[in-house]
């Protein structure tokens, strides 16, 4: 059973494109927008008057003067008037929910193609203002002083798992080396420089402790990017083979933090659980996965949530190299969030990119060998909103 066997039609992933993530002071909210869509369209081999329908993944959340950037996309082409936009907003899962929203468009009947986009711009707000907006995305912390901001919501997470399993800055500081390792080969990487084990492991003026447990190198950094996608119902004569869509899922957690446990990502499980049940396939099924790490302690639950191991049992898969490019499951080959940056509403548009340049090849120095199956999985909030998508070669 797949998405297609439900649904009696197919999702595609028939073109895509994507900016350098990093501080781009030369770029607006709009020229982002702008390059990655007509990059997307060009890509896909089709003429932006054939857009049905488009969906933009952006938080914003007070980051940006602008909270009304819908329309923006139409800018790529005057074909692209009166085509129907909207902006989707799921804390840092906004550019899967557009995804997911872009597919069930076209699982309704009610578009052949769509363009989905996820932007944002971070870096001209400042740390004040970012992080209040982030701390938005938390229900006890939302509009709150705080000097760690996200970061310390994670390090209360990294010690209630402490507490239960074990030390882990060592094993985190692994994660973080192999994050920065492999945003080496990735040229839209914020981050392209391997720092090492050693660097990442230890305190120091270069590294230091942001909220304890977690050291700067534990910490995705604050970006600008963009990237976007069409997906169609059948091929296009895009510039590579498409990709399908094989089965997706999503679920929401709790809010308030006394009624979630904070070392379990429960709904990050069933949405792994339920995107898997659509495609018929197993963990064992899949070549790689794109996950959310936007600290180094998110990617250590995910190990354990999406089932590579056991609770309290994550550091296995990296000890033992399982996550690793040579390993039974890659993870975050693209260099993760960690490395390649975090532009929140521009993330999970970027994963299905960078999946779909892995499943046709296209990947360059990425490039693993002759992948057929990948995940993506990606979270708004500490394991609230969470959506993961199963993507096959075709």
């Amino acid at each position: 059973m797949s998405l297609k066997d439900q649904f009696g039609k197919d999702v595609l992933l028939t073109g895509w494109g994507h900016s350098r993530f990093g501080k781009l002071t030369e770029e607006t909210l709009e020229s982002l927008i702008v390059q990655v869509a007509a990059e997307a369209i060009g890509n896909a081999g089709i003429e932006p008057g054939q857009i049905d329908e488009i969906y933009l993944g952006q938080f914003n959340s007070g980051m940006m003067p602008l909270a009304f950037p819908s329309s923006l996309a139409l800018q790529v082409s005057p074909d692209l008037a009166n085509v129907p936009s909207t902006r989707v907003e799921n804390a840092c899962a906004s550019g899967s929910a557009a995804f997911q929203q872009g597919a069930k468009s076209l699982l309704a009947g009610t578009a052949k193609t769509v363009l989905v986009i996820g932007a944002e711009k971070m870096t001209h707000a400042g740390a004040e203002v970012v992080g209040a907006a982030l701390l938005g995305a938390d229900y006890d912390m939302a509009g709150k002083p705080s000097i760690t901001g996200f970061t310390g919501l994670f390090a209360e997470v990294a010690k209630h798992y402490e507490k239960r399993y074990g030390p882990v800055s060592d094993v985190l500081g692994t994660i973080a080396a192999k994050n920065h390792r492999n945003g080496v080969d990735n040229p839209y990487a914020q981050l392209r420089k391997d720092l090492g084990e050693e660097f990442c492991r230890t305190v120091s003026d270069k590294n230091p402790m942001v909220a304890d447990p977690l050291r700067r190198t534990d910490c995705s950094p604050v970006s600008d990017g963009a990237a976007a996608v069409v997906l169609s119902t059948s091929a296009t004569r895009g510039a590579t083979a498409p990709v399908r869509l094989a089965g997706f899922g999503q679920a929401n957690d709790f809010f308030p933090t006394d009624r979630r446990d904070p070392t379990a990502f429960e709904a990050t499980r069933v949405s792994w659980q339920r995107a898997l049940a659509m495609a018929g396939v197993g963990l064992e099924d899949l070549d790689f996965a794109e996950v959310h790490d936007c600290f180094t302690i998110a990617e250590l639950l995910m190990n354990e949530a999406i089932g590579l191991t056991e609770p309290g049992q994550g550091s296995r898969a990296v000890r033992e190299g399982w996550v690793f490019k040579d390993g039974k499951l890659p993870i975050n080959v693209s260099g993760g969030l960690k490395a390649k940056g975090h532009p929140v509403g521009a993330t999970g548009v970027s994963q299905h990119v960078i999946a779909a340049m892995q499943l046709t090849g296209t990947a360059g120095d990425m490039q693993l060998a002759a992948p057929q199956r990948a995940a993506v999985q990606n979270m708004g909030g500490v394991g609230i909103a969470n959506y993961v998508s199963v993507l096959e070669a075709v």
